[in-house]
């Protein structure tokens, strides 16, 4: 029996929806929906599909996740967030709402050397929630900018998704970060904006202003943490190491702080850390392969072709275009991982954006986005899950505040899509052969 594309489609999409629905985990979902029409299909073959997965960790690119990873668990682990911290209480805490745009300034420095919006909720919130609540922030507030703040794990370079992005799509994951940098930023200085206004409604204190000697000794604590994005992005952007190259410097450079200059891993802990990691990427890895077994079988009866002709027959022109293609990764990131999501629906949409004009990286840009705020909003919201479990709320609670929180960044995202040069402007400056 051949089966045609429509039936094909609804048995993939109608097997892996029912799954999920029945909670079953989405890497194992994705792989369990394609097993029905390969029975069925006279011209597919267990191998075939197994080839398939294998395939996709045939990528030296891929190697970057678990260093990433190694890198965002030596510095929760090395004591590094805690400097962070100071360095960020001094550089923002004596702003209106002081631990709150604290909360915002460490997203940013921790996202810039982990990758890792999880590693940032998981490692910040568990410092800087309880410090909130015990100076008067409202629980929910604290929660909310704390899972809120840690998007910019994933958009801020390096990141994890870009390099992840990168290797499916093969697109310059240099581009990529440099791309990520000015959005980053915007998105920080929307949070910080919103924590202001948070605190002129809600009389929130600020946390002092420091003393020049408070500046220095915070400085000097965190200064060799923070040469650890220049290894990564100058390393990068100068063509001097790959992205793996690069992740395997953060991970090494964290431990050598960690372990020889801070004096905080021990070796007991360091086996935990591996540990941890191992078991982080396995997940990560895995939703990567039965991901790509299912993007292949989309592939492979010609169903992005299908999409492609059917949005193109709107004629909605590169911005529209766009704006679909943002509200349909906003959609999947409601129920799916960002990764499985990039393998699936990236490559699904991104002969569309082709055919629209909309540049490969600022697509790229406008994914990544999208699918950072399916971190925290339900019912996937993996970093809102953990930073009300650190607060001790139930994720209902806290839906109303994060709702409030994310609407500046959305503002964010319609701008990067009505004016791609925000993110195209800093690739094409320092590498312009990247993004011809």
């Amino acid at each position: 029996m051949i089966v045609s594309t429509g039936l094909a489609c609804i048995i993939l999409v109608g097997c892996f929806v029912v799954l999920v629905a029945i909670r079953v985990p989405v890497s194992f979902a994705l792989g369990l929906a394609t097993i029905p029409v390969v029975a069925m299909d006279l011209r597919l073959t267990p191998f075939l599909i197994m080839d398939r997965v294998f395939q996709s960790y045939n990528s030296f690119i891929l190697l970057a996740v678990p260093f990433f990873l190694l890198a965002a668990n030596l510095m929760n682990s090395g004591k590094i967030t805690d400097r962070l911290i100071e360095l960020a209480r001094v550089l923002t805490g004596w702003l209106p709402g002081g631990l709150g745009q604290v909360n915002v300034a460490v997203s940013m420095l921790f996202a810039g050397i982990s990758g890792s919006s999880t590693a940032d909720a998981a490692g910040c919130g568990k410092i800087l929630i309880p410090a909130m609540v015990r100076q008067g922030y409202d629980t929910r507030f604290a929660v909310a900018i704390t899972a809120c703040s840690s998007v910019m794990g994933v958009i801020i370079p390096p990141s994890i998704l870009m390099v992840v992005w990168g290797g499916v799509m093969s697109i310059s994951v240099g581009a990529l970060f440099l791309a990520g940098a000015i959005p980053g930023i915007m998105i920080a200085g929307a949070l910080m904006a919103t924590v202001y206004g948070y605190a002129k409604v809600y009389g929130y204190p600020t946390a002092g202003k420091p003393t020049l000697a408070e500046f220095w000794s915070a400085f000097k604590g965190a200064g060799l943490a923070m040469l650890t994005p220049v290894f990564v992005i100058g390393g990068i952007v100068g063509g001097i190491v790959t992205p793996t190259e690069s992740a395997i410097i953060a991970a090494f450079y964290s431990f050598i702080l960690g372990a020889f200059v801070y004096r905080t891993i021990t070796a007991r802990e360091l086996v935990t850390i591996l540990y941890d990691t191992g078991r982080f990427a396995s997940i990560s890895l895995f939703a990567i392969g039965t991901a790509s077994a299912f993007g292949w079988m989309l592939a492979f009866f010609d169903v992005p072709r299908l999409i492609v002709g059917l949005l193109t027959s709107f004629e909605m022109g590169s911005f529209g275009t766009a704006i679909v293609i943002a509200a349909l990764f906003l959609l999947f990131g409601l129920f799916i991982d960002a990764i499985p999501t990039i393998i699936i629906l990236g490559t699904v949409l991104f002969p569309v954006a082709t055919a629209a004009d909309i540049h490969a990286v600022n697509f790229a840009i406008i994914g990544i986005v999208s699918l950072a705020f399916g971190l925290v909003t339900p019912p996937y919201g993996l970093c809102l899950l953990i930073s009300a479990s650190i607060g001790g709320l139930n994720v209902v609670q806290v839906v109303r505040d994060v709702a409030i929180i994310l609407i500046p960044m959305l503002v964010i995202l319609i701008l990067l899509i009505t004016f791609p040069e925000i993110a195209l402007w800093l690739p094409k400056t320092l590498m312009p052969k990247s993004v011809l």
